[in-house]
């Protein structure tokens, strides 16, 4: 599943390519075709992201929900002046915008939904405070992590804590800050959870930058320690993420991975002690 820092990139993506216009909408797949239909010709004023979901603005009221879960795909391209107009869409499409130079094609999301400003605000309402937005407060997610038994690891995958931060974000922040991720959250400290999310929000914010997770410093990468870069579909230099079995970039011991709430957990218990 998407990380937050891919849902801010493509919400500025769509705003580089149709804000400000009206695009054509349309569902070739038929599951969105009625608002779609609503929708068509009209501005889209706003995009929007928080944590894992993704909101377009039209005409100031209406508003499609997107959520890409574990499939969904968002396609770009573009449509130069004096060229043929953009190629028909496959009839997998869930939802295509298009204009005089651009379209964008949305697959297999779990959620693509047309909600009223209500319905939207019911959204954020239930979500914790996300290190890409500028009115998120990190006292309101340590607020919980402080009272709570549950491990740092599960709570900062709980999007009801903190929104956007998931399995690789999760594993490289608690390493890079020596945590145990098995700690409880009542045992975190204040000064170690502002670490945590000012960390988040710098490595978050380069995610969007680069459309890529990177997360070692720069004295542990391959050029600085004359090892051979990461060879990854995921892309990005990491510490631990999918690294089960390797020697720690650190102390050279073994990386280790469990299941934890149904998830993948990596860490290095050398230098995550208890």
């Amino acid at each position: 599943m998407p990380e937050g820092h891919t849902i801010h990139r493509l919400a500025q993506d769509y705003a580089t390519a149709f804000l400000g216009t009206s695009p054509h909408v349309t569902s070739p797949q038929g599951k969105f075709s009625d608002a779609a239909a609503l929708l068509t010709g009209s501005e889209l004023t706003h995009t929007e992201a928080h944590g894992k979901h993704l909101f377009l603005g039209f005409r100031d009221a209406d508003w499609i929900h997107i959520h890409l879960g574990l499939f969904g795909k968002v396609n770009f391209g573009k449509v130069n002046a004096g060229d043929a107009p953009a190629p028909p869409p496959t009839d997998t499409v869930r939802l295509r915008l298009a204009n005089s130079t651009a379209y964008v094609d949305l697959r297999g999301p779990t959620t693509c939904a047309l909600i009223t400003h209500p319905e939207k605000q019911a959204i954020h309402d239930r979500l914790g405070p996300d290190p890409l937005r500028a009115d998120a407060d990190p006292h309101q997610a340590y607020r919980r992590i402080s009272r709570s038994r549950t491990t740092i690891a599960a709570l900062l995958m709980d999007q009801k804590v903190i929104a956007g931060v998931g399995n690789v974000y999760r594993a490289e922040v608690l390493f890079r800050h020596r945590i145990d991720p098995y700690r409880a959250g009542k045992d975190i400290t204040p000064t170690q959870w502002d670490a945590i999310w000012a960390d988040l929000v710098d490595l978050m914010h380069e995610g969007v930058r680069n459309n890529r997770i990177d997360t070692v410093r720069p004295e542990h990468t391959p050029e600085a320690m004359g090892r051979p870069p990461r060879v990854d579909d995921h892309g990005g230099e990491v510490y631990v993420y999918r690294r089960a079995t390797l020697p720690c970039h650190i102390c050279g011991g073994e990386i280790r991975t469990a299941d934890l709430a149904a998830r993948n957990l990596f860490w290095c218990p050398n230098c995550q002690t208890p």
